[in-house]
């Protein structure tokens, strides 16, 4: 083990980012460069109910130049379940160490924010950790546990836990770039990642004026919280979903052909219609969707697709409506901007 001003530079690194993909990758570095172990494996637990599964954030073996992971973009039935390793499974569930010697010796820590435990740390060592590399590790997750409060509390909000509206535009570049492909999936599967289209898509909740002004904030705001959890159960765990702030939520997502976006829209659509509110009752959403273009930013893509939830919601609400559906209908003008001036 390292002396203190040693251990000291290795904080700083981990307390350097403000970026979660960075931060599961530091962790695992600094934690080989601390122990000197066989390998270090960051894993989290994706998925909800019983089809949650491990995502592999960072790994890194000791012969390893850069760290290993599973893709953003990966399908959950293509990822591990939880019972496909016990020792992570039982470490999640305990929310404590579990060590499993054998020719090489096995140690699991909880990775744990200040809402849950979100996944595992695994060290695989040639043999069991001592009371100085068990400390640093506790050390590191304590700082790590920190760090990831920070950026809930940044970048999340706080009323639904989805992701706020300032992290969006840094999102939109990053999620669909097709840099840092999986390394772990084959050639071909990586080809249909980067063709796979990009969408963004407005929710809007229809009336919810009445609903504050009859029933008040308190559950206006269980609305709110309680139609967060329809998104999380209709969209993929790679989805990234936003409260933009009132009764707007935004979904950016990739899907293989505008008819599959179409029907994760309107799973949500029809799930939010069906699903009985505490005092309110049935409420319904408007959906406006388009497809991510070359050249877009945040602020066209997003124009886009407010036209088009504003048509729904002008032509009758509880539906979804695609800019580019709407446009070949004629319901719909393009225009391109050159710099202030529109052109029709």
């Amino acid at each position: 083990m390292a002396g203190a001003p040693y251990v000291a530079d290795h904080l700083a690194e981990l307390t350097g980012f403000r970026d979660r993909d960075v931060l599961d990758t530091t962790l695992a570095g600094v934690l080989r460069e601390l122990l000197q172990p066989l390998a270090v494996t960051v894993c989290h637990r994706v998925g909800e109910g019983d089809q949650q599964r491990w995502l592999v954030r960072a790994r890194l073996s000791e012969a390893d130049v850069a760290a290993s992971a599973d893709s953003v973009w990966a399908e959950l039935d293509e990822l591990p379940k939880l019972e496909a390793f016990p020792a992570r499974q039982e470490c999640l569930t305990r929310q404590e160490p579990v060590e499993v010697p054998g020719a090489t010796h096995v140690t699991c820590f909880p990775l744990l924010t200040d809402l849950d435990a979100v996944g595992v740390l695994e060290i695989e060592s040639r043999s069991d950790l001592d009371a100085d590399q068990l400390r640093a590790v506790s050390s590191m997750l304590r700082v790590y546990r920190n760090v990831q409060g920070l950026l809930d509390y940044s970048e999340r909000d706080m009323l639904t836990g989805l992701l706020n509206r300032k992290t969006f535009d840094e999102a939109f570049y990053k999620a669909f770039s097709s840099a840092g492909e999986n390394q772990v999936l084959g050639e071909t599967r990586r080809e249909t990642r980067r063709s796979m289209q990009a969408y963004l898509g407005i929710i809007d909740i229809d009336h919810f004026k009445r609903v504050n002004d009859r029933h008040g904030h308190l559950i206006g705001d269980e609305v709110l919280l309680l139609l967060s959890r329809l998104m999380r159960a209709s969209f993929r765990f790679h989805d990234r979903l936003y409260r933009f702030g009132g009764e707007e939520f935004v979904v950016l997502l990739r899907c293989a052909t505008d008819d599959h976006a179409r029907e994760a829209f309107e799973r949500l659509r029809a799930a939010t219609e069906a699903y009985g509110f505490p005092q309110v009752g049935h409420i319904t959403v408007s959906i406006g969707f388009t497809d991510l273009r070359p050249g877009d930013n945040p602020t066209t893509a997003f124009e886009r697709a407010d036209k088009a939830v504003y048509w729904a919601k002008s032509h009758g609400r509880n539906q979804v409506a695609e800019h580019a559906d709407l446009l070949q209908r004629g319901e719909l003008i393009e225009t391109q901007k050159a710099g202030d001036v529109e052109l029709f």
